[in-house]
């Protein structure tokens, strides 16, 4: 397992809930990072977990990708002992093989939950009966848990969707098919697979779920505020909040503060450390423009942005990308 080992320039705050349970694993908070492909890398996890993020989900990889044993499935799961707990979240339409994968994951990485990826709507995903495409087979689902919940000795949640289409929503079947195999918490995204990112996202049928399962459900869609923070919680009655893209340039967010409210001297030092984590994780170089899709967000409503963010585009070390980020603010 790979280990980064900067020290942390940031103090969690304290939770603003009482500690609930997944199982048997207590959880500190009501706000959680989603696991996002690109952006929920180590670093940005450790971040958002220090400003307050109550789980750490890795990135999904593929049950075969997992099983022939790849760095590349190796990289996605490795995390940080600080980011614990800590969901290890799989791709899988096969029984057997998803068995097999999560006793992989679990001897290697002994994370502390299973999560099963329901929600996917990307093409090469659903296209291969894995992620939403299984929201179209509820009985399919069924054994994929109850196998799953029968192969390895943590809890097991999932993360779903509405639905395939908006003339085949079915997430109340889902989740109580997923609680009665065996899922013991059901983060429900309010679009359906069709939808993919765009609309709005229905908390009327977040609530729906909430109010048919005795599992705890995590709310998950259109939260970019604290308002929204509340709303949601409000709405739905979850138990907690999933946050995704509305979390990536504002881990601030996990510490229920907007960007707004963040100055520049923050969002730099924050910057720099998620940099110079990516770096030391991925290589300099290669950390250096990996980085550059979380720069461009951290940037967000800032003065003179946009003009600076060719100029910001061009380093390829953490040192010039730093000085570079330094002379940005400097003229502002």
């Amino acid at each position: 397992m790979q280990r980064v080992q900067t020290p942390s320039s940031i103090t969690a705050p304290t939770p603003d809930t009482a500690p609930w349970r997944i199982g048997d694993v207590a959880i500190g908070g009501d706000l959680i990072l989603a696991p996002m492909a690109g952006f929920s890398d180590q670093p940005f996890r450790r971040i958002c977990r220090e400003m307050g993020s109550a789980i750490s989900y890795t990135p999904c990889a593929v049950d075969r990708a997992v099983l022939a044993d790849s760095d590349e499935a190796d990289r996605t799961y490795a995390f940080h002992a600080s980011e614990r707990p800590v969901a290890i979240q799989l791709l899988s339409r096969e029984p057997a093989l998803l068995a097999e994968a999560a006793k992989r994951l679990v001897e290697i990485f002994q994370p502390d939950l299973i999560d099963l990826n329901l929600g996917c709507p990307s093409r090469r995903v659903a296209g291969g009966g894995r992620g939403a495409a299984l929201l179209q087979k509820p009985g399919r689902i069924g054994q994929l848990v109850t196998t799953l919940a029968n192969a390895v000795p943590i809890p097991i949640t999932a993360k779903i969707r509405l639905g395939w289409d908006a003339s085949s929503r079915n997430h109340v079947e889902v989740a109580r098919t997923l609680q009665d195999a065996g899922a013991q918490a059901i983060a429900v995204h309010g679009r359906t697979k069709e939808q993919a990112y765009a609309g709005q996202a229905d908390w009327d049928a977040i609530a729906e779920v909430a109010a048919s399962v005795q599992v705890p459900v995590i709310a998950n869609g259109d939260v970019r505020s604290v308002a929204d923070i509340d709303r949601i919680l409000r709405h739905t009655g979850g138990r907690a909040v999933m946050i995704g893209r509305g979390a990536v340039g504002n881990p601030w967010l996990f510490s229920r503060r907007d960007l707004d409210t963040v100055s520049i001297q923050e969002r730099l030092a924050v910057m720099e450390r998620h940099l110079r984590m990516m770096a030391e994780l991925a290589g300099e170089r290669h950390g250096t423009i990996c980085f550059r899709k979380h720069l461009v967000k951290y940037m967000r409503g800032v003065p003179n942005a946009a003009r600076m963010r060719g100029e910001l585009m061009r380093p390829e070390s953490p040192d010039e990308l730093v000085a570079a980020l330094h002379a940005w603010a400097a003229s502002i």
